[in-house]
């Protein structure tokens, strides 16, 4: 697997992805868990990627850069890893880019991406459900097809045996739900990395937008 897919076993940390289609609340998710256990975030690269993408070239997602986002989002992941305290939260994995390229591009997966995907593990998945209000912006489409994609990404969990427990309801709900499921794993775990003591002033947005990503793409 090229080197820059692949998932750092440096840290000894619980990790847990948000999992599911576009406008499921996962970003939100991700911030109130990060909050919960005064941890860290991993954003979605792919936004950032994209967003830079439409407002300098007025161009959408192709599959060309499919490669490009999952090694930002590893990248992004395997340095945040490093500061997370006991948990670490991420917004995305390479097993939803690889769902989203199935369903986007007629099933093709780039060999690397697919082989990244199924080789790098996490502890648990939250799979987000479609009981959210969709919110319309530059970068989501098709929100006709949320009940088919939400069927997809959860196929894929069973298809591969993550583990995963399904989401529905408030914010509220889906916040105790989440971290009832990441409590029990905490409790089986033992000499779980602290990296960081003192989360409670930090910008959770100032620290995904630093990590020396830069804007170094090629469209």
């Amino acid at each position: 697997m090229e080197e820059k897919l692949r998932q750092s076993k440096d840290a000894n940390v619980v990790k847990v992805v948000l999992f599911g289609p576009e406008s499921t609340g996962k970003t939100t998710l991700s911030e109130q868990l990060a909050r919960y256990y005064n941890t860290v975030w991993v954003a979605e690269y792919a936004r950032e990627y994209l967003q830079y993408k439409w407002n300098n070239y007025r161009k959408t997602c192709e599959n060309s850069d499919l490669i490009p986002i999952a090694e930002g989002q590893m990248k992004l992941e395997n340095k945040l890893a490093k500061k997370a305290d006991s948990v670490l939260i991420c917004d995305t994995d390479l097993l939803e880019t690889k769902v989203y390229s199935e369903e986007y591009y007629g099933g093709f997966v780039n060999p690397l991406l697919d082989e990244a995907a199924l080789e790098n593990t996490y502890d648990l998945y939250l799979l987000t459900y479609i009981d959210t209000p969709w919110e319309a912006d530059d970068l989501r489409d098709k929100p006709e097809m949320r009940k088919e994609m939400f069927d997809a990404f959860e196929n894929a969990l069973k298809k591969y045996d993550r583990p995963y427990i399904l989401l529905k309801g408030d914010k509220r709900t889906r916040l105790k739900l989440a971290t009832q499921a990441i409590d029990k794993i905490l409790a089986e775990r033992t000499n779980l990395d602290s990296f960081s003591k003192n989360l409670e002033d930090i910008d959770m947005h100032f620290l995904h937008q630093n990590t020396d990503m830069g804007t170094d793409y090629n469209f």
